[in-house]
Parts: C-alpha cells; sequence; structure tokens
C-alpha cells in the first residue's frame, strides 16, 4: 500500500508536534537543574546529559502515542488490531503515566546529586582549618543522603510503575511487612550496626578522608556508611569494621594534630643545647614557605621526660593542621638531626635487648605510638 500524502502530514504533524513538547518539557528540567546547580564545571554532567535524555524519551512516548490517531485520522488502517483505541488509549494514560513516573525518579536522584554537591562545594568555601573540617564532614553526610535518597525514590517509583501495570502490590507490601518483622528480629546485629552508624555520623565522630585507628587498626577513613567504616592502610589492604563492632576509635586528624618527637642523648651531652637546637630547627621550619601553612605553634619542649638504659629521653611536640603532622615530623627530625651534628651533640645508641630462647615478639603487628598511626598518602 502506498503512502498517500495525507498520511505522510499526519504523521509529520504528529513527529512535529511531540519535538515542540518534548523541547518544552526538557527546557524546564534544564532550568531547574541549572538553578540548583550554579556551577558551569559541573553542568555537563548533571544538566546537559539529563536534558538529552529526557527529551530523546519524551519525544519517543508522545510520538508513539501520537502516530496511530494521526493515521487513523488520515485514512490509514493500522496493524495494531482490531480495537487500536485501547491500544492509544492506554499509551496516553497508563503509558504516560509511567513515562512521567520515570522521568520524575530521574529528575529527583539527579537533583539530589546536585544538590549535595553543592553543598559540599558551598561548605568547602573559605579559608583556615575550619574549611578542611566542613569538607569533611559534607562529602560523608553528601555520600549518606545521597544513597538514602536512591533507595527511597527507585524503590517508591517501581511500586507505582507496577501498580500502573495493574500488578497487585499488596503482596509485595504484605512481604515487605514480614520482612522486615523478620529482620527485627533475626537481624539484631544489623540494626546494632544501622543505629551505631547514626548516632556516629551525626555526632561527627569521623569522617570520609580522615586518618584514624579503628580497634587498634590504623588507616585512612575511605567511606563512613550507615552499617560499616572502610579504612585503607598504608600497603593498600581494606579493612571493613561494622558500626557495632567498633570498641576503640581515635581520629588522628580532627581540627589540629600533633607530632610527638622524642630524642634519646647520653648522660653527658649538653641538655640546654640540645633543647635550644630542637627549637631552633622548628623555628627554621616556620620561616619555611613551604612548611609554615602547616604549622600551628611552635615547637612546644617538655624537656627531659625519663631516664632510661644508657640514655636521658628528650620530649617535645609541634602543633600542626590535621593531615600534615607527618610530613611537619619527618622535617623536624631531619633538621634536628642536622642541628645537633652542627653542635657536635651525640645521640645515644640504644643496648640490644637480649631475646630469651623461644620467644616471639609481635611489635611489628602494634602501635608503638602516636606517630605510627598510618598517614593519608
Amino acid at each position: 500500500m502506498s503512502l498517500s500524502p495525507d498520511l505522510i502530514l499526519a504523521v509529520t504533524l504528529a513527529v512535529v508536534a511531540a519535538y515542540v513538547i518534548a523541547h518544552f518539557i526538557s527546557r524546564i528540567a534544564e532550568s531547574v537543574l541549572r538553578a540548583v546547580i550554579a556551577d558551569s564545571n559541573l553542568e555537563a554532567m548533571f544538566v546537559d546529559r539529563p536534558q538529552r535524555i529526557v527529551r530523546l524519551t519524551i519525544f519517543l512516548v508522545i510520538s508513539t502515542a501520537l502516530i496511530f490517531p494521526a493515521a487513523r485520522i488520515a485514512g490509514y488502517e493500522t496493524v495494531l488490531g482490531s480495537n487500536p483505541q485501547a491500544v492509544v488509549g492506554w499509551l496516553l494514560a497508563a503509558g504516560l503515566r509511567i513515562v512521567v513516573i520515570a522521568i520524575g525518579a530521574y529528575l529527583v536522584l539527579r537533583i539530589g546529586s546536585a544538590a549535595a554537591r553543592r553543598f559540599e562545594r558551598e561548605m568547602s568555601r573559605g579559608t583556615g582549618l575550619d574549611v578542611i573540617e566542613r569538607t569533611k564532614r559534607a562529602q560523608t553526610l553528601g555520600r549518606i543522603l545521597q544513597k538514602s535518597l536512591s533507595i527511597v525514590v527507585l524503590g517508591m517509583a517501581a511500586l507505582m510503575i507496577l501498580r500502573e501495570l495493574d500488578v497487585d502490590i499488596t503482596p509485595v507490601l504484605t512481604g515487605a511487612g514480614i520482612v522486615g518483622l523478620a529482620v527485627g528480629f533475626g537481624a539484631q546485629t544489623l540494626v546494632r550496626d544501622v543505629i551505631s552508624g547514626f548516632f556516629l555520623i551525626v555526632e561527627d565522630q569521623v569522617r570520609v578522608g580522615d586518618s584514624a585507628v579503628v580497634n587498634g587498626q590504623g588507616g585512612l577513613v575511605e567511606q563512613v556508611n550507615l552499617r560499616t567504616i572502610v579504612l585503607r592502610d598504608e600497603s593498600g589492604a581494606v579493612h571493613i569494621f561494622p558500626n557495632g563492632e567498633v570498641k576503640t576509635l581515635a581520629n588522628m586528624s580532627k581540627d589540629f594534630a600533633y607530632y610527638v618527637v622524642t630524642v634519646a642523648l647520653t648522660y653527658d651531652a649538653d641538655i640546654d643545647g640540645a633543647v635550644d637546637a630542637m627549637q631552633k630547627a622548628a623555628a627554621g621550619m616556620m620561616n619555611d614557605g613551604g612548611f609554615r601553612p602547616h604549622i600551628l605553634e611552635p615547637l612546644d619542649v617538655y624537656g627531659v621526660d625519663s631516664f632510661e638504659q644508657g640514655q636521658l629521653v628528650i620530649k617535645a611536640r609541634i602543633k600542626t593542621v590535621p593531615q600534615k603532622q607527618w610530613l611537619v615530623g619527618r622535617e623536624l627530625r631531619k633538621r634536628i638531626l642536622q642541628a645537633f651534628a652542627q653542635r657536635g651533640i651525640r645521640m645515644a645508641t640504644p643496648a640490644p635487648q637480649p631475646v630469651l630462647m623461644g620467644e616471639r615478639t609481635s611489635s611489628k603487628f602494634k602501635m608503638q605510638n602516636s606517630n605510627d598511626v598510618i598517614q593519608q598518602p
């Protein structure tokens, strides 16, 4: 059967109408997303791509819904059967609602993701230590909110689409209630982990990017979830701790940090000269533009901290910004060693400790002091 001019005209008008409607709806979605993001660097990811997807989806659905009625008006019988009105009616009713639900869920997820990123960006503005703390907290809360929003929105959208497809969702809701009851009785550990994770996040005990020691294991915090904390240690191994199993948690990078330095000298060493050399070494770092931004206070020398076999120990500490205590500490140790060498101050050499037959040491598996915590690479 040849295509008549009337059919071509009707189909063309239907396609043009579908394009205009899809373009109008996509422009509305674009304006909403741009108002939320307000950042040209993120618009390509969160505006341009969603706009194309929304426009294409709406165009295909509306074209399908309009072409068949247009063809019948032009006198062309479709192959949909004897009752094409029912198909078109379903497309314009339930089918269109399904598309609206899917697009709405997609837009809500995109807007939520854009809002979370904007929240992180706003919290990262400014200068000072508060910015670092706010940024960590914003990243942690942003990831939790995005995951929670995705679960809720996708679950609700799936149930609404099943209802539009005339699928009885009552058994699904009933089953969900039974599963929830079973979880309440049988998964008490899971519930404990989630509740512990909730309070851990609300109380701001640890954030993504912190250096922490959890149950004796040090590492960099990569994820803080409602159920688990994920650490990566110095060797790259990932350690996962259920929040309910966290007995001890030491955050080594919250607000500020200290690097503790202990120096062992011989008993005949010039103690006052050693203290002066340490202070001048730290002062030189504070005058160094590469280290000054990381140091908050001058070196605080405690003095002689202990007398040991064949040596005395001088202890000091220096206050730094979070995550920079190890960088500052290593440079400080090097400069102290150079200052001692210039002044002829000899450091003590500890005597080897005898090892009894059959004795096993496990010192390499233990944290020696606070400066052995795994730092951020």
